[in-house]
């Protein structure tokens, strides 16, 4: 297989144009023909002319600020900046002249009075854009006297350095324009010393991100770069640390603390971020064998370039002191830790397994499929319970979390996965986000859609909560329904209503693409006046002439895309919730083309490919299900072994069956079940009752508490294969170091695998993805080769689609006729009464992950320490609670203790907590409620008392003392 080959990665300038209209000029001699609206800055740089720059960054509009790139045109005055001048055709350029070049020593000259001259000793040296222009412009000395500067203590300058660092060890600190280094965020560095005021960061921080965290105060000399008021330093400030201010720093003002520490890198690597499913691309840059930092790939097609707090700076968990890097195994979970070799944690496991079988049947035993490893690692994961087990117990944590998804797309469209890819937003007209975060839990693709808000595009939030996107810096949503949880489907019904009964409905598109009967029985079905925003607004919450007006604008607004999240997945009704919104689009033709369709926004990285890869207990890989028997027979076929027609148990199938004693074995990959499912206290239950649980993971998460078998995983950063993200995007992960362990965990499920008799012999994962492609329809046209050499596809990529789908049911929908499904509402079993009168709703928050087993392991605890309950100022007076006050939060199902946080954010009577931190155990709340069709938990709606306390529950303390108990580890016998 063919190393892959990184793309022309020069900084160009300024954006691209995407015009069609080519324009032909002369620069220096050369003829370059370029798209109309091309910058001469980025003309010269297709040519292979490099303009020097300073202001100037092809993530970045033109900005014309530094007057470094300043460039002569043939019959037209003075030296315009190259960057903010768009080419015309027959331009004549020079951009070599004597006189461009005077003024740009001029200019450097100018920037370098101002800068100290610590190059030497510079975090920077080798990477830095100020000391490369200087060379580039060739300057070798310097007119200009000492004089009134910002990077010397003293003030007395470049040409009396000797003097200056004499005078400030005598404790002259007599400079008012010097401000010393602010340090205070973890990752990164700011030296107003070293900024040359060109603008890029606070830029970076408006244009890409969307924060405006940053901005210029002051005039003329006076100017600096302020990260808010006065008091504010990085950590304090607006700041959400993605990076994008530090990536277009030219100089070292703003520095990871990482290149400071470990030296310029030497070499990169491209892979894949392993935390959502936005599936963002980075560089991996290096020193030998050592990480130094995460650069997002401007090539990436799903980042565009950009990246978040959690991507770019929280790789750290890799090398984390934590990490279990020998195998163990012990009898009991009462029982210590031993370390042994691999040879014999691996023969211990499988013998249990084998034995397991033989006492209580083949089907007592089962695997979890992981959502944060490769598809590689996840088909072998699902083949080894199909192919080695002998039945179809396999199920994954998109059961928990977007298995509605699968069902409710699947059932309308025919196909378990979103419709575009994220490039789409940049075409919607109105965007309507459902029961998502994606400031919080998507934050790259959330910067792209703010971009597209603020350049016109109309937003409408349902969620119970007043999210980020509801009103921040320079956006704000034309509509907000601010619905009770657990009425998403009666919401979603009141806005078909509105569209169906106003006639905003496409009838050509339904005619031509759906079936106009079903339609016609919908049509009925929705019409009726109980379903009208005024008869469901005591139910749900929301204003009926806000829901009506939200309808209107998403029916007749030009295109109208839906994102939505676990807020639409996680309940009682989330299939039906899904089939609504699918409803909702195809009702108004809002599918087939840019700008619009249907986005679940996936929650881990490779929820999608987990899904693909046939983790389900009723599928195989392609979502096919196990009864077909022409599936089953392929795959017997190349397995060599006959497949089991019965699909397998859910898992919360397998925590009642071993709390009933007939479920006795399970091998979990990558997942934290104990903290990451509801009903904590039957999860519990069901993971003792078992008698071998095998845990395969980078840390001793919650779950191993109840094991009997540790195998130490490897991270992203430890091997090769691919992710699935959220768009059907698959994208390359590559090996950056070696793994820690000693093995990638698709080598140890092949151990494991060949332990219990399997005969495998995979020797890198390409093989294993040539497997998938000989066996899964949508994948038959994926190779290694074809994703060194493209960078990424979306499936289906076969004969019909050799480059991928970017887009689905463009000329029709994959089962055929779109199918309109009634979608009844019915209340969930959970209700509030006089014990517990408030509903608890459950998200994530920007700086953890999940259930922070990565997170929680970098300094990104210093943003989210811990887990806080967020309560109506109403509620919390009524209770007597103040900010910080220890409460307990009781449900019918369990309690726990966290502290308050008192919030407008939440509607009276809606309180809401994250579940990132294991001592608060959030988990322990929810009850065992879950979605008709597909088993996922009703996460978000939790009746719940509120009051105060003094501490940690009985529960919580009996817990941590039992987890302490559960992971001593006694060291390798000799």
């Amino acid at each position: 297989m063919k190393d892959f080959i990184i793309p022309d990665d020069r900084d160009m300038g300024t954006p691209a144009s995407r015009s069609a209209t080519k324009v032909t000029l002369s620069i220096d001699g050369f003829p370059v023909t370029v798209p109309q609206g091309t910058s001469v800055m980025r003309a010269a740089a297709e040519a292979g002319l490099d303009i020097p720059k300073l202001c100037a960054t092809d993530s970045l509009e033109a900005f014309g600020s530094c007057r470094l790139c300043v460039v002569e045109i043939e019959g037209r005055r003075g030296t315009p900046a190259s960057c903010t001048t768009p080419v015309t055709e027959g331009m004549v350029v020079h951009t070599q002249s004597s006189k461009v070049k005077k003024i740009r020593k001029g200019v450097m000259e100018l920037y370098i009075s101002d800068h100290p001259l610590d190059c030497l000793t510079c975090s920077a040296n080798g990477d830095c854009e100020l000391q490369d222009m200087a060379g580039a412009v060739g300057l070798r000395d310097m007119r200009y006297e000492s004089g009134a500067n910002h990077y010397d203590k003293s003030g007395a300058g470049i040409l009396a350095q000797g003097d200056a660092r004499a005078r400030a060890a005598e404790g002259d600190l007599g400079n008012p324009l010097y401000i010393p280094k602010d340090d205070s965020n973890p990752y990164f560095s700011y030296d107003p010393s070293k900024c040359i005021v060109c603008n890029r960061c606070v830029r970076a921080c408006e244009e890409v991100q969307g924060t405006f965290a940053l901005t210029i105060e002051g005039r003329g000399f006076d100017s600096r770069v302020s990260a808010g008021t006065p008091q504010d330093d990085f950590l304090s400030s607006d700041c959400v640390s993605c990076g994008a201010c530090v990536q277009a720093c030219p100089t070292a003002t703003l520095q990871e603390k990482s290149i400071a520490e470990l030296g310029t890198p030497e070499r990169s690597v491209i892979t894949t971020c392993a935390y959502c499913g936005v599936g963002c691309s980075f560089k991996a840059e290096l020193n030998g064998d050592e990480l130094v930092r995460m650069v997002p790939y401007k090539h990436g097609k799903a980042n565009r370039g950009h990246s978040c707090v959690k991507g770019r700076f929280a790789y750290g968990y890799a090398n984390h002191g934590d990490r279990i890097l020998k195998p163990m195994i012990r009898d009991s979970i009462d029982q210590p830790w031993q370390e042994v070799e691999w040879d014999e944690a691996l023969s211990f496991a499988a013998s249990r397994m084998r034995g397991l079988q033989e006492k209580y049947g083949q089907q007592s035993i089962g695997v979890i499929t992981s959502s944060r490893c490769t598809n590689e690692e996840t088909y072998l994961v699902q083949k080894l319970t199909r192919a080695v087990f002998g039945n179809n117990n396999t199920d994954t944590c998109a059961r928990v979390c977007h298995s509605p998804t699968g069902y409710g797309l699947g059932q309308t469209y025919g196909t378990s996965a979103g419709t575009q890819d994220f490039d789409s937003v940049e075409q919607s007209d109105v965007v309507m986000v459902i029961g998502a975060n994606p400031t919080d839990g998507h934050p790259v693709f959330a910067s792209r859609l703010k971009k597209r808000l603020r350049q016109g595009a109309k937003l409408i939030v349902v969620d119970p909560r007043r999210i980020d996107l509801v009103k921040s810096a320079h956006i704000a949503a034309e509509h907000h329904l601010p619905l009770r949880p657990g009425t998403n489907v009666a919401v979603v019904t009141a806005l078909a209503h509105v569209i169906v009964t106003e006639g905003l409905y496409d009838e050509t598109f339904i005619h031509e693409r759906c079936d106009w009967a079903e339609f016609k029985e919908y049509m009925e079905f929705v019409s009726d006046p109980r379903h009208s925003p005024e008869a469901t607004a005591l139910l749900t919450g929301v204003d009926p002439q806000t829901l009506r007006e939200a309808a209107r604008l998403y029916a007749t607004g030009g295109n109208g895309a839906i994102y939505y999240g676990l807020g639409v997945t996680e309940h009682s009704q989330g299939s039906t919730t899904v089939i609504g919104i699918a409803n909702l689009a195809m009702m108004t033709g809002n599918i087939g083309r840019e700008g619009v369709g249907v986005n679940p926004l996936r929650g881990q990285n490779n929820v999608q490919g987990s899904c693909d890869m046939g983790s389900f207990p009723h599928e195989l890989p392609g979502y096919r299900h196990v009864k077909n028997a022409e599936v089953r027979d392929l795959f017997a076929e190349v397995w060599g072994v006959p497949i089991d027609p019965e699909p397998g148990l859910r898992i919360p199938n397998m925590l009642d069956a071993a709390v009933e004693g007939t479920f006795k074995g399970l091998y979990c990959q990558g997942e934290d079940i104990l903290q990451s499912d509801p009903d904590t206290k039957h999860v519990a239950a069901g993971l003792a009752a078992m008698e071998c649980v095998i845990v395969h993971d980078l840390f001793l998460n919650e779950t191993a508490n109840y094991a009997h078998v540790f195998l130490p995983g490897s991270s992203f950063l430890e091997k090769d294969g691919t992710f699935t993200n959220a768009e059907r995007r698959i994208n390359r992960v590559r090996k950056v170091m070696a793994p820690r362990n000693g093995y990638a965990d698709w080598e140890i499920t092949q151990l494991l695998a060949n332990a219990m008799g399997a005969g495998w012999h995979y020797t890198h994962p390409t093989q294993i993805m040539d497997e998938i492609a000989a066996t899964t329809p949508s994948f038959s046209g994926v190779s290694y080769e074809l994703l060194e050499r493209v960078g990424s596809v979306q499936w289906p990529c076969n004969e019909d689609h050799p480059d991928g789908t970017p887009m689905m049911h463009v000329d029709g929908f994959m089962r055929g006729k779109g199918k309109f499904i009634v979608t009844e509402y019915v209340a969930t079993d959970e209700k509030t009464g006089p014990r517990f009168p408030l509903l608890l709703t459950t998200g994530r928050i920007l700086s953890q992950y999940n259930v922070g087993a990565q997170t929680r392991r970098t300094d990104n605890s210093v943003w989210h320490p811990e887990d806080v309950l967020e309560i109506h100022p109403h509620d919390a007076e009524l209770r007597g609670i103040k900010d910080n006050d220890w409460l307990k939060l009781a449900s019918r199902s369990g309690e726990t203790t966290l502290r308050a946080k008192i919030s407008e954010r939440m509607s009276p009577g809606v309180v809401y907590t994250t579940f990132h931190h294991p001592d608060t155990q959030a988990n322990v709340i929810t009850t065992d409620y879950s979605d008709w069709a597909t088993n996922c938990p009703e996460y978000k709606v939790t009746a719940v008392q509120v009051s105060l306390s003094n501490g940690p529950s009985d529960w919580q303390e009996d817990y941590a003392a039992q987890a302490a108990q559960s992971r001593r580890i006694l060291p390798a016998a000799e």
